[in-house]
């Protein structure tokens, strides 16, 4: 006699809690949300004198200036992260890596993508067979010289379309050079922690855009708001005779620029405001902070150290922001 057959219990399906993070994210939102609908009545008092309303009203403009640009530019790298997929890279570069990095750097042109998604793709492209040096160009060409990028500098630089060009071939110089340092460094290989690869395949496309996109407008707006106090904070706080000693020294002015956007790291579709506002330096030293901020910073630097290994991150990060204040002189002498 057949025993009959036991009939398997459907696992219960249960809901996704909420990550801590994206509950502090949500909250601090919130509270942003409510300081800028209620917080003139809070703190009304507090806004009387000149300074203190000269730093509002740069904060505010630098905020709205460069929020349109930040909220275009974490679509446009979301749909890059949802839509595209990695082996599409890996087909259209050259199979010699000397040949594959200068692709790879001038692909950013046409490949808009934020620091924080240029990690993850790049890290999706050494998955997928493409040599590391075109990777890593691509790593950092994408959030330097993407359209969004260099259409916010044109904005936060009205008639000034030097500052576009002295952008674009500074950030894409760098990243060539960075690609083919890779390639003649003997010992890269044993540096760089291939990365695993992470996606979630069984996630669907709209679902892998919807939390790409969120999570990159969360960061960034997070990063740009702090951005634009430090920069109405020190123009408005840091004693003018300071700023203009450090302003009338080039090369000191560019190393504080470049330790500032390490420090700041402001989105790359923001960061022209940021510079801009900051009319006491040249234009030289404003370069050099559009230059490092997207390539080298302290974000940046923790990401990388997760993904391809401290090995890779404690040599490839003060190499980059050599590179990028050598090549920020060297075209600001040039062009600017």
């Amino acid at each position: 006699m057949s025993t009959p057959t036991e009939v398997e219990e459907l696992p219960e399906t249960t809901e996704k809690e909420p990550s801590g993070s994206s509950i502090a994210f949500t909250a601090t939102l919130v509270l942003l949300v409510g300081l800028a609908l209620f917080g003139r009545r809070l703190f009304n008092a507090w806004f009387t004198d000149d300074g203190i309303r000269t730093w509002a009203t740069m904060f505010v403009g630098v905020t709205v200036q460069a929020l349109p640009f930040l909220v275009l530019g974490v679509l446009l790298s979301a749909a890059l992260t949802a839509f595209v997929p990695a082996s599409f890279f890996a087909k259209a570069l050259p199979k010699h890596p000397a040949l594959a990095v200068p692709v790879a750097s001038a692909s950013g042109v046409v490949l808009p993508g934020c620091e924080c998604a240029s990690v993850p793709v790049s890290a999706a492209l050494m998955n997928r067979g493409v040599t590391p040096a075109a990777a890593i160009a691509f790593l950092l060409s994408a959030p330097a010289i993407n359209p969004v990028v260099l259409a916010s500098t044109a904005v936060a630089f009205p008639g000034q379309p030097k500052v576009v060009v002295a952008r674009a071939v500074t950030s894409l110089a760098v990243s060539m050079i960075l690609g083919w340092l890779w390639l003649l460094t003997g010992k890269g290989g044993s540096w760089l922690k291939m990365p695993k690869n992470r996606h979630a395949h069984d996630d669907g496309k709209f679902e892998v855009f919807r939390s790409a996109m969120l999570h990159d407008f969360l960061h960034a707006g997070g990063f740009l708001v702090v951005g634009a106090a430090a920069a109405a904070t020190l123009n408005v706080v840091v004693p003018r005779a300071w700023l203009d000693h450090v302003a009338g020294n080039l090369l000191l002015s560019v190393l504080i620029l470049g330790l500032l956007a390490v420090l700041l790291a402001i989105c790359s579709e923001a960061d022209a405001f940021v510079a801009a506002s900051l009319t006491q330096f040249s234009l030289t030293a404003r370069l050099a902070f559009m230059v490092v901020g997207p390539i080298v910073d302290v974000k940046l630097i923790a990401l990388q150290t997760g993904t391809f290994g401290p090995k890779f991150a404690v040599r490839f990060a003060p190499a980059t922001f050599v590179v990028a204040l050598l090549a920020s002189l060297l075209v600001g002498w040039w062009l600017l």
